[in-house]
């Protein structure tokens, strides 16, 4: 196997011409130096030197050395990469599903990116938002180190904390004259009978999330109503959608909302949005990455500032209240 000491035999003995010097320069005897210049020029299959008349570079040694030197500078480059990352502190790589409201999001990352501080530690978080799907599929591959994702989802071997409860808001064209999908309002198909006619609920495509997206689905349509969707690129383009008088759009974003669309509390029926911090057991490190989504978890439901939401276990099972 071709090694950097075998490249630096190479380029110390094209640059000092001599046996003794070159050995010196490297830091071992000259046998040492002479066999690793063998073994250098078998697994090369070329001689890179003439002994004949001193140490002088053959013709095709003359053509390797600059790719040599190019290659130990990219080895010097890769250890001053790492030493100066090591000195910046260790790097979290976060993952969010973009339904997640960004102040909660900004405030647990900066919560568990400062908390090493006071031990003298240091940790840099970069920051990225996807559905769910490719975030599980980034935590497998190690791209990721945490993720925040929905719930419920299929976590082939991967790991997830307790099940985090946001509370959400049904956002509906402003005016009395509206039905939806959500269990209020009149039962009229459009037109039938003077009553209003029904809007579809905004939503996410469901490859993003199927399982939750199902969840989503199937609570609307607990009370035997058909429910109607419409699907959506984000939550931007879903307002856009009731702005225009268009559909409803349940969030968990409180900052949300345009002229013309009004606001109340999604609680007949109860449409929480579920999220979980998930991570991958099986990478190196898993130790400390479980310690630090654990960390993460307890700051996102600490910021849950909203009263009677709950946090539970996977089954439902109320873990712990959250206060206001």
């Amino acid at each position: 196997m071709l090694t950097e000491r075998h490249l630096e035999i190479f380029v110390a003995l094209a640059e000092e011409g001599h046996f003794g010097s070159a050995a010196q320069r490297v830091g071992i005897t000259q046998p040492p130096l002479s066999q690793g210049l063998r073994r250098l020029e078998a697994l090369l299959g070329v001689r890179l030197f003439d002994r004949e008349r001193g140490v002088s570079l053959t013709e095709e040694g003359a053509l390797l050395l600059p790719h040599a030197r190019r290659a130990l500078a990219a080895l010097a480059e890769l250890r001053e990469t790492g030493a100066r990352e090591q000195a910046d502190g260790r790097r979290l790589r976060l993952g969010l599903a973009p339904e997640v409201p960004a102040p909660l999001a900004a405030g647990a990352a900066a919560e568990v990116a400062g908390a090493p501080v006071r031990t003298g530690e240091r940790t840099r978080i970069g920051v990225t938002t996807a559905p769910t799907a490719v975030l599980l599929n980034d935590l497998a591959a190690g791209r990721l180190d945490i993720a925040v994702i929905r719930h419920p989802s299929v976590l082939h071997g991967l790991t997830a904390g307790r099940v985090i409860l946001l509370p959400t808001w049904l956002l509906t064209p402003a005016g009395p004259h509206v039905s939806h999908g959500d269990g209020h309002g009149d039962d009229g198909g459009a037109g039938g009978g003077g009553a209003p006619p029904r809007l579809p609920v905004a939503v996410r495509p469901r490859a993003e999330a199927p399982a939750a997206h199902d969840l989503f689905v199937d609570t609307l349509a607990s009370r035997g109503r058909r429910v109607e969707t419409v699907v959506v690129s984000d939550e931007r383009a879903g307002l856009a959608l009731v702005a225009a008088g268009q559909a409803v759009l349940v969030t968990a974003d409180d900052t949300l909302t345009a002229s013309g669309v009004e606001r109340r509390a999604a609680a007949d029926p109860p449409l929480p949005l579920r999220l979980r911090v998930a991570w991958n057991p099986r990478r190196p490190g898993a130790g400390e990455t479980a310690r630090t989504a654990r960390r993460f978890e307890e700051s996102l439901a600490r910021g849950v500032a909203a009263p009677h939401t709950s946090v539970h276990s996977p089954h439902g099972v109320p873990a712990r209240r959250v206060a206001p």
